[in-house]
């Protein structure tokens, strides 16, 4: 793959986050500053390479969940960095995850309230484990969005979530930041969602999880430096 051809994908990736509809030659042209028919050329080689794929009711593109995989990488190989970054000026997001976490004098009440930021800040379902318990919130968030208007998606989303503590407290994902898009979730696989957690240490457990499902189209950078911060606070802060 080119550096344009990945600039290409990373563009869709990131305005069909934002305008939750296929992205077109034409828009692509006007960000690069290059001709409709260069982007088609190229956007044609990242189907062919399996990143991007269009939808039978537009001439615009959407990306795959290997598409995905491959800009969620290299967001990984920065996270920590970017955290940093963040929160070396301290953003209005930092400050209200801050708050809601030192606020609370108990540990489940400091998670939930973790949880409760996320769903706010995101605008995706918030999910915890509170020792043998998942907690979850905003499940109206989730459900809201576009992608979940066919019955067979909310199925698939309502057997990950049935699974989903059980399936935590096996597997026990070691990296700080975890993140499963798609059909890479273990249960649910053809749910269209994404599940990004962060583990930390807590009264209840050293593998304890903080974390957000939403759809595969979010904003993944802010969404996943957002999720390891509130891991990083709860574990500083319990």
């Amino acid at each position: 793959m080119t550096d344009r051809q990945r600039e290409i994908l990373f563009a869709i990736i990131e305005e069909y986050a934002e305008m939750a509809a296929p992205v077109g030659s034409v828009t692509l042209a006007k960000l690069f500053d290059v001709s409709s028919a260069t982007v088609r050329s190229e956007m044609a080689k990242l189907e062919d390479l399996g990143l991007i794929t269009q939808p039978h009711t537009s001439a615009g593109r959407v990306p795959t969940d290997a598409g995905y995989r491959l800009y969620v990488n290299s967001l990984q190989d920065n996270i920590d960095q970017e955290i940093d970054a963040v929160d070396s000026i301290k953003d209005r997001s930092t400050k209200a995850l801050e708050v809601r976490i030192s606020s609370q004098t108990r540990a489940d009440r400091a998670i939930r309230s973790a949880v409760d930021s996320l769903v706010e800040l995101t605008g995706n379902l918030g999910l915890a484990t509170i020792g043998d318990q998942l907690y979850l919130a905003g499940l109206s968030n989730l459900f809201a969005q576009p992608e979940f208007l066919e019955r067979d998606h909310v199925r698939a989303v309502a057997k990950l979530l049935d699974n989903l503590e059980p399936w935590l407290r096996e597997a026990a994902p070691g990296d700080p930041l975890n993140v499963f898009i798609g059909r890479e979730n273990p249960v649910g696989a053809t749910s269209g969602v994404s599940l990004i957690i962060s583990k930390f240490r807590s009264p209840f457990s050293d593998q304890s999880y903080i974390g957000v499902l939403g759809p595969t189209r979010q904003s993944y950078m802010r969404v996943m430096s957002l999720v390891r911060r509130a891991g990083y606070m709860l574990e500083d802060s319990l």
